[in-house]
């Protein structure tokens, strides 16, 4: 299964990478975020993974919704 997961998005806070999962669920694409900041002092990236199949429509979909 893990082999089957692609990163597709960093984000350096806990809420932005939320609401990009959130939008990608609400269109029917499932996604996992690994958190890999520092517990300590914050630093480090939140990412975003979704499955092989789904990662072209995700892109655009995380492009229109940075744009707006």
């Amino acid at each position: 299964m893990a082999s089957d997961l692609v990163h597709i998005y960093s984000a350096g806070s806990p809420y932005v990478a939320e609401l990009v999962r959130q939008m990608l669920t609400d269109r029917n694409i499932q996604s996992f975020i690994i958190n890999k900041q520092d517990s300590a002092y914050k630093f480090g990236d939140i990412e975003l993974f979704v499955h092989r199949d789904e990662v072209i429509r995700a892109k655009m979909l995380i492009r229109e919704f940075e744009e707006n």
